[in-house]
């Protein structure tokens, strides 16, 4: 078996977001990790419209091409990283929107969440916890909430320091959330590979 691809999402689009910051420190983490590939997704690059089609693609074909380039992206990954910001409780509209454009792709997968803000995005990951359900996806235990103060030591409305700043407060829960996700995206793409054989041999 191939080794497991993770995509880590960054889930902000507005030109005035925090999440590059961390995206770049999970990318980092993830890279020291001998037993996956990872590459960084940006909803920014995927022009995605909201969706406007008939049904889920579970049910017809998508008719957007550009939703339809967002599916392929997607089916290339075993698992994924989102890289949360909060608004109002939840996830945001794009993130939201780049679930729902796309359903039998993220079947069957794991995923992991790093959230920042004043709370760590933890309402917005529970939120999302709850649509990886319909998804058929499987989510790690641990999170990476970057909150309170460590959250102001590293935004530039605060200190704008380095990540490696809150390292000692954020850093135990990457690699927890980290060992999850390989077990589990290990264990979900020998699972997705075993039916694809199981079917081929029939």
């Amino acid at each position: 078996m191939s080794k497991p691809k993770i995509g880590i999402i960054i889930s902000s689009t507005r030109d005035a977001r925090f999440a590059d910051k961390p995206a770049q420190w999970i990318l980092e983490k993830a890279r020291e990790r001998n037993e996956i590939e990872v590459e960084l997704l940006d909803l920014r690059d995927f022009n995605l419209p909201f969706f406007n089609e008939v049904a889920s693609n579970a049910w017809a074909p998508t008719q957007d091409p550009n939703a339809v380039a967002w599916q392929k992206k997607v089916a290339e990954f075993d698992g994924f990283i989102f890289v949360v910001a909060e608004y109002n409780r939840s996830i945001t509209g794009a993130l939201k929107n780049a679930l729902d454009q796309a359903y039998v792709e993220w079947n069957h997968k794991a995923a992991g969440f790093v959230g920042y803000g004043s709370m760590g995005a933890s309402r917005a990951i529970e939120h999302l916890r709850t649509i990886m359900v319909e998804l058929q996806m499987a989510s790690t235990r641990s999170a990476v909430h970057i909150a309170g103060s460590q959250f102001m030591q590293v935004h530039p409305m605060g200190q704008n320091g380095e990540m490696a700043t809150i390292e000692d407060a954020v850093g135990g829960s990457a690699k927890d959330m980290l060992d999850q996700l390989v077990w589990w995206t290990t264990a979900t793409k020998a699972a997705r590979e075993g039916e694809i054989a199981a079917i081929a041999a029939e």
